[in-house]
């Protein structure tokens, strides 16, 4: 299936004419039949009832729909493409584990805009492994990630080291404590872990720092992403462990407990190509070692890039 395809297609499609449609796309109408032929063969469904009006099967409906928004995205890109080459647009991409979203990324992606006028910035998800390899591709100019290795073609900065804390369902007997609570506190509360994959992962963090505590876990289940295991949290599935900035997403049906476990956090990583001049990547690494809402010891501590 090509785009041509498609295009063609959608072009009968809207146009609820063979005719129109050829005219429309400036070609003969008996090739253009063919091509539908072609690509209703190679699906192995019919996408027109051809009668007078012609009209949209149930699978047609479905393809049009689809490949209207694949042909717009794919002019997009072309148009995105033409703009960069003109050097009227400055792209700059960043990956990003999700939740470093709680923390203060934004902020800092926000002062990013301002001072680079007219840059466009894509924000791409991804774990910790797919951002090294989107860097290696030239996919991402910068990630943002929490899981520590190393890379002889990354470089690799804590930024932050974020406490954790414990979340559990509303009114769960451990709020009523009051006050910060030891990992040991929770041993025997059914454990939610996420992310399930990849491994190694955040999961295995967390499970090294009960294993550093002495306590045999018990895992309740394994939750694809943090949102998921919030929400296994509130249904009473038992407790998660989770960076303190969490705290923003402002759930009602979720208490947070503060630990006192100095050596319990998670890392907030970046990471960059190492033999990368870029302008605009000196201009977020600078603006990352003089951004005054990360843990001022660290601030201290960090040599400049």
């Amino acid at each position: 299936m090509e785009l041509r395809h498609l295009r063609y297609f959608t072009t009968v499609a809207a146009e609820g004419s063979f005719s129109r449609a050829a005219e429309k796309l400036h070609i003969a109408q008996p090739p253009l039949s063919r091509q539908i032929q072609q690509l209703e063969e190679e699906l192995g469904v019919r996408l027109l009832d051809r009668g007078r009006p012609l009209t949209l099967t149930e699978p047609g409906r479905y393809l049009f729909e689809q490949s209207r928004q694949l042909l717009q995205r794919v002019e997009d890109v072309r148009a995105m493409t033409r703009r960069i080459a003109k050097g009227m647009v400055l792209q700059f991409n960043i990956g990003f584990v999700a939740s470093t979203l709680y923390d203060d990324l934004p902020e800092l992606i926000r002062r990013f805009r301002i001072a680079v006028p007219g840059i466009e910035v894509q924000l791409l998800e991804m774990t910790t492994l797919e951002q090294v390899a989107a860097l290696k591709d030239g996919r991402i100019d910068i990630g943002f990630g929490r899981l520590r290795f190393d890379d002889p073609l990354i470089i690799r900065k804590v930024i932050r080291e974020e406490r954790l804390c414990i979340a559990t369902p509303k009114g769960h007997p451990l709020v009523a404590r009051g006050t910060a609570l030891r990992l040991r506190d929770t041993a025997g509360e059914p454990l939610i872990l996420y992310p399930r994959a990849p491994r190694p992962g955040y999961a295995d963090q967390v499970l090294s720092f009960h294993h550093d505590a002495g306590i045999d876990p018990v895992i309740a289940t394994e939750a694809r992403e943090l949102q998921t295991a919030l929400g296994l949290v509130a249904s009473g599935g038992g407790i998660t462990i989770v960076p303190a900035s969490v705290r923003r997403l402002g759930r009602d049906d979720v208490a947070y407990i503060d630990l006192d476990e100095p050596k319990m956090t998670s890392p907030i990583i970046m990471s960059y190509r190492k033999n990368d001049s870029s302008r605009l990547l000196a201009q977020l690494v600078e603006l990352v070692r003089l951004f005054d809402r990360w843990d001022p010891a660290l601030e201290t501590a960090r040599p400049a890039p």
